[in-house]
């Protein structure tokens, strides 16, 4: 199978915060109008999440990144204009500034009330939004081998999305504070590494046999194979502020797959590293976002990511170029040049404070940002 026979679809889920646009904080629940109103979108489908003040959108399968372009923006901007109506907006960060989790209510739907008997008060503070890209690889080892040798870059794409700096209105330090947040939750973080798709079909059914899991769907790792489509689902990221950044990550993360799947074709692979080296990387992407440097195992020396930025642009040229990706994969740089949602938002919080205004004014500042951030451009 050829590159070209191979067929790399694309799809984007994201989740949205829902905010009261007068205290700025999250809605306590979404009114039955608007619930209404959500249930109908022009294209994809929209579904509540575990926390009221949430929705989450998926995009219909995409071709190319110019189709996904039209029904991520078409998306937000539904979702945006259904909740303005009712004197809402959304906000796409991975965090709110300033919500405390223990005043918020799960949804009430058998999926979600499972998940808090079985998770208890880990879950409940879940009061985090992420983006989730699901790019289509038709055979089964092949999205086993994909994520194998993909592992390597997903920090590199954390970096890049950062969105949750604030938590309980204090600012973390963190760029993605989200990923720590979500740490606490069974079965996360980076996928142990598996020979085939049988193999990794054998160690689920040891959770699901046990009664531990219901399916694979409660596997909440950092990438894996979709347990409801033929796709790789990569789930490690903040989810952007920016439309544009969202699709830029998305982007890069096809071209990724891409990539790989040629050097298979010809019988080669990208190089392994242990997931405890790249979960250092991880904690760094975390961390510092965009500002420093991760570690290039290759070279052994950390290394800015600037250059890192430009080193995959190049690695995925070829195959971003030949999916009709490459636009949106530059925009890399732009990213790296500017700072991520969590550097803006800081800045904001910053000048707010400087210009006089007391620390809630300065968050609520923040939100305001957001909220205009998220439907910039679309």
């Amino acid at each position: 199978m050829t590159t070209q026979e191979q067929r790399f679809t694309i799809g984007i889920e994201e989740e949205y915060f829902v905010v009261d646009r007068e205290t700025r904080d999250l809605v306590a629940d979404l009114p039955e109008a608007i619930t209404k109103s959500l249930a109908h979108p022009p294209v994809g489908t929209t579904s509540p999440e575990f926390i009221r003040a949430q929705v989450e959108i998926g995009t219909p399968v995409a071709n190319d990144m110019s189709e996904l372009s039209e029904y991520l923006a078409t998306m937000r901007r539904f979702v945006s204009d259904t909740v303005n109506d009712h004197g809402m907006a959304i906000i796409s960060a991975s965090t709110h500034p300033f919500a405390e989790w223990r005043q918020q209510r799960h949804t009430d739907q058998l999926r979600y009330n499972q998940i808090e008997e079985a998770l208890q008060g880990v879950v409940r503070r879940l009061l985090i939004c992420g983006m989730h890209v699901h790019v289509g690889v038709a055979d089964e080892d092949d999205r086993i081998e994909l994520m194998n040798q993909v592992t390597y870059f997903l920090p590199h794409l954390l970096a890049l999305s950062g969105s949750s700096p604030f938590w309980h209105g204090e600012d973390t330090g963190l760029k993605s504070y989200r990923t720590s947040v979500f740490r606490a939750m069974p079965r996360t973080g980076l996928p142990d590494e598996f020979d085939s798709w049988s193999e990794y079909q054998r160690h689920i059914a040891v959770l699901v046999g046990t009664g531990v899991i219901e399916d694979a769907s409660k596997l909440w790792w950092d990438i894996r194979p979709s347990s409801r489509y033929p796709t790789l689902e990569m789930r490690s990221t903040d989810i952007c502020t920016r439309y544009e950044d969202a699709l830029s990550i998305a982007a890069v993360y096809q071209s990724l797959l891409a990539t790989m799947y040629r050097l298979r074709l010809d019988n080669r692979r990208w190089r392994h590293y242990s997931r405890m080296l790249i979960q250092e990387n991880n904690w760094r992407a975390q961390r510092y976002g965009v500002d420093q440097s991760l570690i290039d195992f290759g070279r052994g020396a950390l290394v800015p990511m600037s250059d890192l930025a430009e080193e995959l642009i190049d690695i995925v040229r070829s195959a971003a170029e030949e999916i009709g990706a490459l636009s949106h994969v530059d925009h890399v740089r732009q990213i790296v040049a500017r700072g991520t949602s969590a550097d803006r938002q800081r800045k904001v919080f910053e000048d707010a404070i400087e210009g006089g205004a007391e620390k809630g004014d300065a968050l609520f500042a923040v939100v305001d940002h957001l909220i205009s951030e998220t439907v910039e451009g679309l």
